[in-house]
């Protein structure tokens, strides 16, 4: 039992907000971090940022020349959003029901389709072909979906239930809480991590737990590897999902 549980547990480190406005202090921080514990993280690059809280912060002026050196440590470069301007509210009816505001719920097939093809495509200016996508605030509908199959992307950081798995002809790598130093006892998922809301204290919980749990810390392609469809795990997929929907409709 116990060996099954160690080649069934594992965690994906995913960077949220990635931009050339960002908190560099602990994105130089966690650069040093991973680069000494041999992580390779999971960011997620948001091509054209204007979200207003993000541009207060200092610019990078050689941001894509680190993004560079980051894929060619090993990290895996994704896609998180356009512009990171939420448009719309979703009020409980997006994908994954967790409600709020979105940049890509509630427009037509369209306007998203466009949208990630403009990202991916400055992306691609930059010398980055990416895979995978995170939609800001977790937001998708259907017209999101077809959006992303139709310019190439397969992969989602995102999801509930303990694997990866197939739905809607995708793979989504499930995200299942808002903070950083979880690891379920079972089971593979990624992490949500807000480094831009972070003080000295926050970093340094962060590295306590990267130092406990570095091995079980896997890179974006085994953690694909992982995707399964099994019934019994749809089962567990199915139950995650009902109970966190309701714990965040109760707190909202």
């Amino acid at each position: 039992m116990k060996n099954l549980i160690e080649k069934n547990t594992g965690l994906l480190i995913r960077i949220d907000d990635v931009a050339e406005n960002m908190s560099w202090k602990y994105m130089d921080k966690c650069e040093k971090l991973f680069e000494e514990l041999k992580v390779k993280p999971l960011v997620g690059i948001i091509p054209e940022n204007k979200d207003p809280d993000l541009l207060r912060f200092p610019k990078n002026n050689n941001f894509w020349n680190r993004v560079s050196g980051w894929r060619k440590n090993g990290w895996e470069i994704s896609m998180h959003g356009f512009n990171h301007v939420y448009d719309t509210k979703t009020k409980f009816k997006d994908f994954f029901n967790y409600g709020g505001d979105s940049e890509f719920f509630g427009h037509d097939f369209e306007h998203q389709y466009k949208k990630i093809k403009l990202g991916l495509d400055k992306l691609k200016s930059e010398g980055q072909i990416v895979k995978s996508f995170f939609a800001p605030n977790h937001t998708y509908d259907l017209n999101t979906f077809l959006a992303l199959k139709d310019n190439g992307i397969k992969v989602i950081i995102d999801g509930y239930g303990l694997f990866p798995y197939f739905e809607k002809d995708l793979i989504f790598i499930p995200q299942l809480f808002y903070k950083e130093t979880i690891l379920l006892p079972f089971g593979f998922q990624s992490t949500q991590i807000h480094m831009n809301n972070w003080d000295d204290d926050y970093f340094n919980k962060f590295k306590e737990f990267l130092i406990k749990t570095k091995q079980k810390i896997l890179g974006y392609n085994e953690i694909v590897s992982k995707t399964s469809n099994s019934k019994a795990k749809k089962i567990v997929r199915d139950l995650f999902r009902f109970s966190l929907i309701n714990l965040r409709k109760l707190t909202s």
